[in-house]
């Protein structure tokens, strides 16, 4: 009878985590691809220490990466952001022909009496001459 260290078991499989929660094992050694290829474009592979670390930003397995033993992965369907569309440089200053900007410019110009609906009653008060220049004088 002998004292014997049991087998030390080295770790040979790395653990996915999909997003649903449900975990598989996989013999190594395999790559980023091995797990991939059975999912659609949009799937990606994170590393969970840097998902801890980072979030969401965590750096993407590459698909030709090594998975390392022991390690656990999240496989998750990345949202697909819209390419940003290329700005154009537009002048509004140019909208429609000639006749169109003479039109507005026309209509800046006119005056509020032109512009408002019907009369305006206006009471005005005319002082006299004479008391007016009394009042005016320095």
């Amino acid at each position: 009878m002998g004292n014997v260290v049991g087998g030390i078991k080295t770790k040979k499989k790395a653990k996915i985590m999909k997003i649903d929660g449900e975990i598989f094992k996989l013999k190594l050694p395999a790559t980023a691809a091995d797990v991939l290829g059975g999912y659609p474009e949009g799937y990606v592979l994170l590393e969970s220490q840097s998902v801890k670390k980072y979030g969401i930003r965590a750096p993407r397995i590459q698909p030709e990466e090594l998975l390392e033993p022991g390690k656990i992965y999240f496989l998750v369907d990345m949202p697909k952001f819209p390419e940003p569309e290329t700005r154009r440089a537009t002048s509004f200053a140019y909208i429609g022909g000639a006749k169109e900007r003479l039109d507005r410019l026309k209509m800046a110009k006119r005056s509020a009496s032109d512009i408002g609906p019907g009369s305006v009653r206006v009471k005005m008060r005319i002082c006299h001459v004479s008391s007016f220049s009394s009042i005016c004088i320095h």
